[in-house]
């Protein structure tokens, strides 16, 4: 049997200011395209298909002429919500769309959804575990559910697994092997302490882990728990990642084949650096694509004037530039010019620019992480408003 295993489409996401809509939309044409080669039993996403709770329209749209283009395949869908992603507004519409093969679990109702699809080995379990945290499990477990991981293995003994049946995992959540910590990115929330932290033991009941949150593709203890990864890069700490899909096929019990499918984006991610006279030199441009993402440092020693349109004469889609020594002048003046419209910024790009601006340096991923829950927090407060 046959998956395709993708996730953190981040549908919706803006990037430096920039919308990703159409490098989305163009990844997206390209799953559809494997999908059709490699011909699944079913596709898995495992978690923040929407970048933000409340997406914009077109984040909505692209993600159902997705989801209408697999079901026209005669795909299979089965989904879970991620941290980004709002599990009630997820689940809209979800009981019509599991009557045409598309199988959303948004919300945590204190076991995870299951269904059986069956191949000549027999039957495979397929669970589905939305992004759970210890405050949407406590109500059906009370107290058992303190901790991320303990929330996860009460879910998860709730269904009772025949480990002896092939069964499979779809889940969003941050997977430890032992207190060995898997590859992450600036562009990732995760919580303070570890507190979100679920050991692979937890997982051991099942044949293949489809898991969702990080957006580095790689496994965790073992090979069969795996993040497939964002399609896309959305940071620059992903600039050197190879982004791809997963296609996991399983045998009988015990036999599983496991292959990263690469993909190929419509704008790539790249650093350069050097001083602004050499990068905007012909033969340094044409070191790579013009129309790639851009983040330049550069390393001229005094202050440099226009930066900003000096640099996108030469590469049109620069998002960034920084300067090797923070804090002077020139640094301030061009972090100024290449900010954009505000009226497009959200209030995290808003706070994290303040802070490189005032002390010369990128917002610490703890801090971000506690930007982002009070942001999330302040949405929901007003929506219930």
């Amino acid at each position: 049997m046959r998956f395709l295993h993708l996730s953190d489409l981040h549908i919706g996401k803006r990037v430096n200011e920039y919308s990703m809509t159409e490098d989305q939309r163009f990844i997206l044409r390209q799953i559809l395209g494997l999908a059709e080669e490699t011909r699944p039993d079913a596709v898995l996403i495992a978690g923040d298909l929407y970048d933000r709770s409340v997406p914009p329209g077109e984040a909505v749209g692209l993600l159902d002429d997705f989801l209408t283009e697999l079901c026209a395949r005669g795909v299979p869908v089965f989904a879970v919500s991620g941290n980004h992603d709002s599990p009630e507004r997820l689940e809209f519409g979800s009981r019509i769309m599991r009557k045409n093969g598309v199988v959303l679990a948004g919300a945590f109702r204190g076991r995870p959804d299951v269904a059986v699809l069956s191949d000549r080995f027999g039957p495979v379990h397929l669970y589905l575990l939305p992004f759970l945290k210890p405050a949407s499990a406590a109500p059906f477990f009370g107290d058992e559910a303190d901790t991320t991981e303990n929330a996860v293995r009460c879910a998860l003994h709730a269904c009772r697994i025949d480990p002896a049946e092939r069964n499979v995992l779809v889940a969003h959540q941050f997977v430890t092997d032992r207190g060995r910590q898997p590859q992450r990115c600036d562009s990732e929330t995760l919580s303070l302490g570890g507190s979100d932290e679920v050991d692979v033991s937890a997982f051991g009941a099942f044949d293949y882990v489809a898991l969702g949150h990080l957006h580095g593709p790689q496994h965790i203890g073992r090979p069969e728990v795996r993040y497939a990864g964002s399609p896309l890069k959305y940071s620059f700490s992903e600039a050197r990642q190879k982004k791809s899909v997963t296609l996991a096929e399983l045998g009988e019990k015990g036999k599983i084949e496991i292959t990263p499918l690469p993909l190929t984006p419509l704008h790539d991610m790249r650093e350069i650096r050097g001083p602004i006279g050499a990068l905007t030199r012909p033969e340094i441009a044409a070191q790579g694509p013009a129309d790639d993402y851009i983040r330049a440092v550069l390393t001229d020693g005094g202050e440099v004037a226009d930066a900003v349109g000096r640099l996108r004469a030469v590469y049109p889609n620069l998002m960034r530039i920084d300067f090797e020594a923070a804090g002077t002048p020139a640094a301030e003046d061009s972090r100024s010019a290449a900010s954009g419209d505000l009226t497009h910024r959200t209030p995290e790009d808003l706070f994290t620019e303040f802070y490189r601006k005032q002390h010369g340096r990128e917002l610490p991923e703890p801090e971000r992480a506690e930007l982002e829950k009070a942001v999330l927090a302040a949405e929901r407060e007003d929506e219930e408003a």
